[in-house]
């Protein structure tokens, strides 16, 4: 189109700024959708829609709830006709009425920034999604906690977590009620068809006897990368009957997971151990880490919901702690001190009480919009470090944790960072953005965002 400059001639600028304003033009399309979607529920209210003496006939149109509590009823073939319009299935259109319905009379301040175009409409279904089985007072509550987080300052997987918990904590009753159907719906059975000489089998069982299970065949794995490293046929016996010897003349390289599978193997028979290789012996602890508040009041005056945070698996309430791991955990209480009341090393190396003060004070990897929440990231030294005045000191507030490849894109590409503040990082890429990171998530800053 003739003014329009051709994406095969463009410069990296304008790449990225023509991506940055499509993304902004399909988001704009999709907030539009939910109004249009909120509008057609209105148009099809059933008090003008349906009448009383069709409704109660065999098999015609009923009246349907698809919102959460305190947003009005719609028609039942509304979504069909919608879907079927918008190219989306009758369930997906249903959906679609449900979230605009919930965010516009249930969620005032998400839908405010959705408005605006600070929030992705994906994050914002999201939200309404998980607060549908509350009560119209606790969807409120979690719009006035989650909304601030609901603008991609955060990423994925953080975010869903964060409402997981906030909506844990308005209603812990119903948090206890699923917590109880959850355990009863444990199994492990074998699921799919058999292909190619393989299946599956899955399990599904409280956090703690996943944990243990776990870390016995990482035990067992890594016993068998001691003793078998790299083995041609450690493998075969994942292959042979039990009491069979019949060796694979084709050697078979041995990875991670097929030692985990042999672990799993000689854990339920462990005949098949390789010989000399004890795996009675082995007596695996599992860690679970626990975030409780020791106070019951906030500072406020305001009572604390009784929910806690299992790292790594999410919200639980403080009776499945007590439950659960009660009769059989051992627990380590570490308190929260003052992060920053941390007093600075002369080495490089990093001392262990540093580590977990930035943990408490970056509980994320500090590069923009990264979703890295492991234990086992690197901490890096914002400001890097060298003797005397040379460099960056080894304290709390020139660090952060990062993956492996952000630690190298920090250190080797063209990113520069600095952290005014604790916690506080700004970022600017080679082209001129600026991104603030700080606990709350990643926002990009200057004028051109």
């Amino acid at each position: 189109m003739l003014g329009k400059p051709v994406v095969g001639e463009m410069s990296e600028d304008a790449v990225l700024d023509t991506a940055a304003a499509l993304a902004t033009t399909a988001q704009q399309a999709e907030v539009q959708m939910l109004v249009v979607a909120y509008r057609w529920a209105v148009l099809n209210d059933p008090d003008h829609k349906l009448d009383p003496v069709e409704v109660s006939k065999p098999g015609r149109e009923q009246v349907r709830q698809y919102g959460g509590a305190g947003t009005r009823p719609v028609s039942e073939f509304a979504a069909s006709l919608l879907g079927a319009r918008i190219g989306r299935s009758t369930y997906a259109a249903a959906a679609l009425i449900a979230d605009a319905q919930d965010l516009q009379d249930r969620h005032p301040v998400l839908w405010g920034r959705v408005l605006a175009g600070e929030v992705r409409a994906s994050y914002a279904r999201f939200v309404v999604s998980k607060t549908r089985e509350l009560d119209a007072l606790e969807a409120g509550w979690v719009d006035g906690e989650v909304a601030e987080s609901a603008d991609g300052r955060i990423t994925w997987t953080r975010f869903e977590a964060l409402v997981v918990g906030k909506v844990a904590a308005a209603a812990p009753e119903l948090a206890r009620e699923k917590e109880e159907r959850a355990r009863r719906a444990t199994f492990a059975k074998k699921i799919g068809t058999p292909e190619h000489g393989m299946a599956s089998f899955l399990i599904r069982a409280p956090i703690p006897v996943i944990e243990q299970l776990d870390t016995a065949i990482g035990a067992v794995a890594e016993r068998l990368r001691e003793r078998l490293p790299d083995d041609p046929h450690a493998a075969e016996v994942l292959r042979q009957p039990v009491g069979e010897e019949q060796p694979d003349p084709t050697p078979t390289a041995v990875s991670a997971d097929e030692r985990r599978v042999l672990a799993v193997l000689m854990l339920a028979n462990p005949g098949t151990a390789p010989e000399g290789l004890d795996i009675g012996a082995l007596a695996p602890r599992a860690e679970l880490v626990v975030h409780l508040d020791g106070r019951s009041i906030a500072d406020a005056g305001e009572p604390l919901p009784p929910i806690g945070r299992v790292e790594g698996h999410g919200p639980v309430t403080r009776e499945w702690v007590r439950d659960v791991l009660g009769p059989h955990a051992r627990f380590t209480i570490r308190p929260v001190l003052d992060p920053l009341g941390q007093v600075p090393v002369d080495a490089y190396e990093i001392p262990a009480r540093h580590r977990r003060a930035v943990r408490v004070i970056s509980p994320a990897d500090v590069f923009p919009f990264s979703s890295g929440t492991s234990n086992r990231m690197q901490v890096d030294h914002t400001d890097p470090w060298a003797p005397g005045d040379a460099g960056g000191t080894s304290e709390v507030g020139n660090y952060g944790p990062m993956t492996t490849t952000h630690h190298r894109v920090k250190t080797h590409g063209h990113m520069r960072v600095k952290q005014p503040y604790p916690g506080v990082f700004v970022w600017l890429d080679p082209y001129g953005a600026l991104y603030l990171v700080d606990h709350t998530g990643t926002r990009r800053i200057d004028h051109a965002a």
